[in-house]
């Protein structure tokens, strides 16, 4: 991956109306980078994608890609390719010609031999040789969908937009295809742009992550930085699961801040990077249901809860709890060989003791975006 800035958003915005879906947003992709739009439906990475692919005009502000203004270009003036959610193949053409339609239109002009060429190169890099002349119909989702990319990667775009390219697929088919998508992206070396809402296909396959928020940017990082350090409630919830608890500072005892949830219960943090807020101030706790601990180790903080119920996951288990005076309940994640019980299984209304290391302990200031 090069530092070459191959997308530049400068305070754009798109309004409908008196609806703004997105607010003045400013965002650089490098080139060869996989980036990823994240975030719930209404969010606004739609509208980016969208804008960035020539679908939509942005009210204001300014949309580059590889160093030329493109605000008011159309879609096929600009140096990207778009797979879409429903895959767009036409159904009465060839796997062959649904790949190379783009490169036979008037605009481009591909002559025969070298289009021929670019198609057989194409479905060789999706693993669908040998199914140039069947039709999509004949083809399996996973398959209709390898069309999808062939025909976009075969005018060898400068960007690819990936508009929830896995969505219509079952979850042991989105799983292959995102070891597919990872190894294009590395093989063809360019920039691939992607808009999804689930956070295990993001985490998986980004270099960075745009986590969006009712027409704005959350934050900006790598999976890595977005999942340990979230910059608010709402991130921490939307990448990873996070139990969030309003709490009370205390104070600083040496290297941890203590903090007392409404059952009294303290809680400490040591948090490198933290605000220290000041005593009496509320704040928002995050534990992450896998950072639970069944056995105390030194430093620990410890919540006495009572089991709600149990869902067993092969290897793993996830446990509803309810802590007295909290009105909410915790979800704790565990390996299977690591419940405290001897059989393996707990029931409703058990009783148990975990543990939280200080440094699993996130602290949000109150007033953060949720």
């Amino acid at each position: 991956m090069t530092s070459t800035q191959i997308v530049a958003l400068a305070s754009v915005t798109k309004a409908y109306g008196i609806f703004t879906a997105l607010h003045a947003t400013d965002l650089s992709i490098a080139e060869g980078e996989f980036v990823t739009l994240l975030g719930p439906s209404g969010c606004g990475k739609t509208t980016t994608l969208r804008l960035i692919g020539g679908f939509e005009q942005a009210s204001s502000g300014r949309v580059e890609i590889d160093g030329k203004d493109v605000t008011q270009s159309p879609p096929y003036r600009r140096p990207v390719n778009t797979v879409f959610q429903d895959y767009a193949l036409f159904p009465h053409m060839s796997v062959a010609d649904n790949i190379g339609y783009g490169l036979s239109v008037k605009s481009n002009n591909v002559p025969k031999s070298e289009r021929d060429r670019r198609v057989a190169d194409a479905l060789a890099m999706v693993g669908l040789d040998g199914m140039a002349n069947r039709r999509p119909g004949q083809l399996s989702g996973g398959q209709r969908q390898r069309v999808a990319m062939a025909r976009a990667i075969v005018r060898r775009p400068r960007v690819l937009l990936l508009d929830e390219p896995l969505s219509a697929l079952d979850v042991k088919l989105r799983e292959g295809m995102q070891v597919e998508l990872k190894r294009l992206h590395r093989e063809l070396g360019i920039t691939f742009l992607m808009v999804t809402h689930d956070q295990t296909e993001a985490l998986a396959l980004s270099d960075r992550i745009v986590v969006m928020n009712q027409g704005r940017i959350a934050q900006i990082g790598s999976p890595t930085e977005l999942y340990d350090n979230p910059a608010s409630p709402y991130v921490a919830d939307f990448i990873g699961a996070t139990n969030l608890i309003e709490a009370k500072t205390v104070g600083r005892e040496g290297e941890v801040t203590v903090y007392r949830l409404p059952n009294g219960a303290a809680v400490r943090s040591r948090r490198a990077g933290t605000a220290n807020p000041p005593a009496g101030s509320m704040v928002t706790i995050g534990i992450r249901p896998e950072r639970f601990q069944s056995v105390q180790t030194e430093d620990t903080n410890a919540l006495e809860c009572t089991v709600l119920e149990s869902l067993f996951h092969g290897d793993r288990v996830r446990i509803e709890l309810e802590l007295e005076g909290i009105d909410k309940p915790l979800f704790v994640e565990l390996p299977r060989t690591a419940v405290p019980s001897a059989s393996g299984s707990i029931a409703p209304r058990d009783r148990i003791v975990f543990y939280v290391d200080p440094t699993d302990v996130l602290v949000f200031p109150d007033g953060g975006d949720r």
